[in-house]
């Protein structure tokens, strides 16, 4: 598929089906963290805000104060990839908006007038989206001087910006004209092969930033290093690859080979977590490249599907726990790691929380990578695995807390709107290779649920330190990933990306290519049973549920009424608000909603001009507290399009 960008470890493989039947941010710290800043503040993970002006008795008096349209991304082009997943920021007294086409727009807070635009020139590529900035202020420069705050975009050519916070000019003293060009480990085959569209994570004075490695276009795929930069001068300061490259890193024992080959991929697509006070940066890697297909790479291949976590300064490795062993099921560790106060043995510790595709929720003590909830090896599938594949007998599994969503399927999980429907998926799924969580890819096809996508994905969970909950939204609609004989593949120039399209993807110097795609009824709906995505409340201290809903309507993308609350798959993320609140957009309905955090009842419904695909944000100005969402959709779920940042706050 020659000029296509596709990496599918930024998208969520779900089938949703658009023709379903045809002034500050305040953000409390964890009492073990000290959040001197806003990007101390969003880099916990958290999404907490201690504003409380909007709460559970006057949520209904919510509405819209102001609407800003980017110019991006309302109109994609056929076979990109297109989603406004900003998660914004307040810096500077500016509301700071990352768009589709990665261009830093500041607002006022209060009215939603734009005040400056920095454009990185970003080449056209096949995705388009951004997931943040980065902030840092120079503890050394004068008060007032020239880029003293200074915000960090990564792009889609892999360069990395600096620009004065106040306003939106590039940073003479950073790189060339506060410009750096990342160096990429080997030659890529289109522009956006290797990409940054997270924020950058910031450890004191260091920048540290992941990429996107395009999936399933080659076995010899790039590196995913992470690269650490000095935060005034630009200059490299170390660099760390998930694949061991050094045959005396004590991972190496586990890439059985005795060597990573020409693998490469293993990158950090999600957002990064840092503790300030530790000098650690948090990394959730991803698979080594060929998601499916493994034989090349017997072993566990550490530090792959991982959380890692690194000292800032010097890129060391203080810890590593694995959470997919020999990954060759898109399993990538998705979302940003919370870091919070757990509840343990009678006391707080300062603790990483991480959800995963899975559904499965592991802790650890942050500073020593101590898991904090036990953790099981538990037998696997082994029946269906291709000739020559290595498969990892055990999976870890942590015990004692819940999983956020069924793992597993068989005919007996299928479900119709007619019995014929209904019917018909079970002889669907009967033909099909299915069974327990990590049952391999095949030649008959597997089921896999979660998905590939997911399950929780790269918006993650919302943590109240009040009551000890953990809200994250999922999706919940089986995807079949079957492995086809290269000869036997036939590949679409400019095929389509999208959730209701069978996808089918090059993996040069494999004997296999994987093709997938949803495993839906004739009617183009889920063969799952509903909800379809879910929002769940876990309480972290009794480490039981404490809710469940389903999140979304089906109502506007059917073409007759649809009465049951079938849940509607999206991306994104909650914010949490000590109002006893939860905010969230996430669904393809274009609405954002609001939820009662104690027992997970809907109290409040906006429309939206686009699906709300992105994280909310909560601030204060004068007086108000504001809720903030990008309204811009998801290309590849057929969602309604959009470029707004829309703003609520409380009618007078």
């Amino acid at each position: 598929m020659p000029g296509i960008t596709i990496s599918m470890k930024t998208l969520y493989r779900m089938p949703l089906l658009k023709t379903l039947v045809t002034p500050i941010l305040l953000v409390t710290a964890p009492l073990s963290l000290a959040a001197n800043s806003v990007v101390d503040q969003l880099q916990l993970g958290t999404k907490y805000s201690a504003l409380k002006q909007i709460n559970k008795d006057n949520v209904t008096q919510l509405g819209v104060a102001w609407e800003y349209h980017t110019g991006d991304g309302k109109e994609p082009k056929p076979g990109s990839l297109t989603s406004f997943q900003d998660q914004p920021s307040l810096i500077e007294g500016n509301l700071v908006v990352c768009s589709t086409n990665r261009r830093v727009i500041a607002l006022d807070p209060k009215t939603g007038e734009e005040r400056w635009v920095f454009d990185p020139k970003d080449p056209e590529t096949g995705m388009k989206k951004c997931r943040g900035v980065g902030n840092w202020v120079d503890s050394q420069a004068e008060a007032g001087a020239v880029c003293q705050s200074r915000i960090f975009l990564g792009t889609a050519n892999y360069r990395l910006f600096a620009i004065d916070a106040k306003t939106g000019k590039p940073c003479p003293g950073f790189g060339n004209n506060g410009e750096v060009i990342m160096p990429v480990e080997k030659p890529q085959i289109f522009t956006g092969e290797v990409l940054a569209n997270s924020r950058p994570a910031i450890v004191n004075d260091v920048v540290v930033v992941g990429s996107v490695v395009a999936d399933n276009q080659r076995i010899e795929a790039p590196s995913g290093r992470v690269l650490a930069f000095d935060a005034r001068s630009g200059e490299q300061l170390w660099s760390f690859d998930p694949l061991p490259r050094d045959p005396s890193d004590p991972a190496m024992k586990t890439w059985l080979k005795g060597s990573v080959g020409e693998f490469g991929a293993g990158n950090v697509w999600a957002t990064m977590s840092v503790d300030q006070e530790l000098d650690m940066v948090y990394l959730p890697t991803s698979s080594a490249s060929g998601d499916f297909y493994g034989a090349g790479r017997p072993g566990n291949n550490e530090y792959t599907s991982s959380v890692v976590a690194l000292k800032g300064t010097t890129g060391e490795v203080v810890w590593h726990q694995q959470l997919v062993h020999h990954n060759v099921f898109d399993y990538d560790v998705p979302s940003q790691p919370l870091l919070l106060d757990f509840p343990h043995k009678g006391k707080l510790v300062p603790a990483l929380v991480q959800n995963t595709k899975m559904g499965l929720i592991f802790v650890f003590d942050r500073k020593t990578g101590e898991p904090l909830i036990p953790i099981e090896e538990r037998p696997v599938p082994q029946e269906g695995k291709v000739e020559g594949e290595w498969l990892s007998p055990t999976q870890p599994f942590p015990v004692g807390i819940p999983n956020i969503m069924p793992l597993g399927f068989s005919p007996d999980d299928v479900w119709g709107f007619t019995p014929l429907d209904e019917w018909l998926c079970r002889r669907k799924t009967e033909s099909l290779l299915y069974g327990d969580i990590y049952t391999p890819a095949s030649l008959k096809g597997t089921i896999f649920n979660p998905s590939v996508g997911g399950g929780p994905n790269w918006g993650g969970g919302g943590y109240d330190p009040a009551t000890n909950i953990m809200v994250v939204p999922s999706n919940r609609i089986p995807t079949i990933v079957t492995l086809v004989p290269r000869e036997q593949a036939e590949f679409k120039e400019g095929q389509a990306i999208e959730a209701t399209s069978e996808m089918i993807f090059p993996v040069e110097g494999s004997p296999y290519v994987p093709k997938v795609q949803g495993l839906l009824s004739i009617f183009g709906a889920p063969c799952s049973k509903p909800p379809w995505a879910a929002l769940t409340a876990v309480n972290m201290a009794t480490k039981e549920i404490a809710w469940e809903v389903p999140l979304g309507s089906v109502d506007k993308m059917s073409p007759f009424p649809m009465p049951w609350d079938l849940g509607m798959p999206g991306a994104g993320g909650p914010l949490v608000t000590a109002g006893g609140l939860i905010f969230i957009g996430y669904s393809l309905d274009d609405t954002m909603k609001a939820f009662d955090l104690n027992s997970g009842e809907l109290l409040w419904e906006g429309d939206l001009p686009a699906a709300g695909t992105s994280v909310p944000i909560s601030y204060e100005w004068e007086g108000e507290q504001y809720i903030i969402i990008p309204a811009g959709g998801h290309s590849m779920y057929n969602s309604t399009m959009g470029d707004s940042v829309m703003a609520f706050k409380l009618k007078r």
